[in-house]
């Protein structure tokens, strides 16, 4: 067994254990020109770079820190945390094995997570100067919410005010799971062709079995692990009301991470914005937002987070703590691409892999809601599958297509 270091364990990330070291689907790495990895190691992240240091007046340090991040994911190899850092140490485990080679040659995964702590580090996030806590993502997340399509998609909420609760609950499903094309959720009705075509494009769809695990009345606890900000944690939220408000669920608890990462991943000062925004829009909108609002004072929407949540590790490698408070939850949503590769493991898994049995270590019921972002994908049948594959579409990566996955 591989030996832990007292910060690994009090982080629950034993990487050599479960199911990453046991199956023989392999680990999906960025080797390989072309492929989807590949490309954003390649192209996204430099690009990336470039944008958070134009959104921003950052000093010469930052840019000099920023110039040699650029230069070391292009053409070097992986330097490890630097000792002031404040979990240095965990880093240093994590990434014991891929020191000193090329970035591409790194478990996906890690690489990616990687990325964003060290860019963390080069825009002095952690330190203890002026631009501590300064979230290098707020600019591209304060666009998004302040956007059109965010004021058309709440004005669109109206039409939902005195739908069935069947329809409404399917409509405010699909906006949550579609997230950035929240806009198709929200005007899902009995004869729109938006209705349609999000059905079309989900490649398993077992909402059936989520609503069963929440039957209007029962005293559940639903914990729901979000993904991204703005456009996507606002239909999470509606989606939350909801549940509260048609007594699906007495209490939920919504998960997000601990500080920025991925970009746009949302972390409490995104809840708090999105909450604002809803507030003070008209309508169905802005009653919901009170709602919610009140929600979070009597506690019954609760906001959490941990450091797990920032990891590059799968969750069945998370910590005990955390697997707790999956265990007494009814039901706990994992949202979007990152949480479903964390979940089954980042590996080519045949597609037709039983999802309930690549989950069946997490601690309780468990759903994915997640648009199709990476090559992971495992639990669809061979009708749904060969059709795909024969297209020739890049359907896997694209954002076009979605599931709704339960393990009850």
């Amino acid at each position: 067994m591989t030996e832990k270091t007292p910060s690994t364990a009090d982080e629950g990330a034993d990487s050599s254990s479960g199911q990453t070291a046991d199956r023989e689907a392999p680990v999906i790495l960025s080797n390989e020109p072309g492929s989807f990895a590949w490309g954003v190691l390649a192209k996204r992240h430099p690009a990336l770079i470039q944008q958070v240091r134009d959104a921003f007046p950052y000093g010469r340090r930052q840019h000099e820190a920023l110039d040699a991040l650029l230069d070391e994911i292009t053409n070097g190899v992986v330097e490890p945390l630097a000792t002031a850092e404040h979990d240095q140490g965990q880093w240093s485990y994590w990434g014991r094995e891929h020191f000193g080679r090329s970035w591409f040659d790194a478990p996906f995964l890690w690489a990616e997570s990687y990325f964003y702590r060290r860019l963390l580090a080069a825009i002095e996030y952690f330190g203890t100067g002026p631009w501590q806590g300064v979230d290098p993502f707020a600019p591209f997340k304060q666009a998004e919410l302040r956007s059109e399509a965010v004021e058309e998609e709440l004005r669109a909420l109206d039409a939902l005010a005195d739908v069935p609760a069947d329809e409404r609950a399917t409509a405010l499903l699909h906006a949550s799971l579609w997230g950035n094309r929240a806009d198709l959720g929200f005007r899902v009705s009995a004869g729109e062709p938006a209705a349609g075509e999000a059905a079309s494009a989900l490649v398993a769809d077992e909402s059936g079995v989520l609503w069963q695990l929440l039957p209007a009345g029962a005293p559940a606890t639903v914990a729901v692990v979000a993904d991204n900000a703005g456009r996507e944690l606002i239909p999470d939220l509606i989606l939350i009301d909801h549940l509260l408000e048609r007594r699906h669920a007495e209490r939920v608890m919504l998960h997000v991470k601990p500080y920025p990462y991925y970009v746009s991943d949302a972390m409490t000062a995104d809840v708090v914005d999105c909450l604002r925004r809803l507030t003070e829009a008209p309508g169905e909108a802005g009653t919901i937002g009170g709602r919610l609002w009140k929600a979070m004072a009597s506690g019954r929407l609760e906001v959490r987070t941990h450091p797990f949540f920032c990891a590059p590790l799968p969750y069945e490698e998370m910590p005990e703590d955390l697997r707790s408070e999956f265990e007494a939850a009814t039901l706990t949503i994992l949202k979007g691409d990152l949480n479903y590769r964390r979940l089954v493991g980042d590996r080519l898994w045949d597609a037709t892999a039983p999802f309930g049995d690549l989950t069946a270590y997490f601690p309780g019921a468990v759903a994915a809601l997640r648009t199709l972002k990476s090559d992971v994908i495992v639990g669809l049948d061979h009708g749904t599958l060969n059709p795909l594959e024969q297209s020739g579409a890049a359907w896997r990566t694209s954002g076009t297509h979605a599931l709704i996955q339960v393990r009850p």
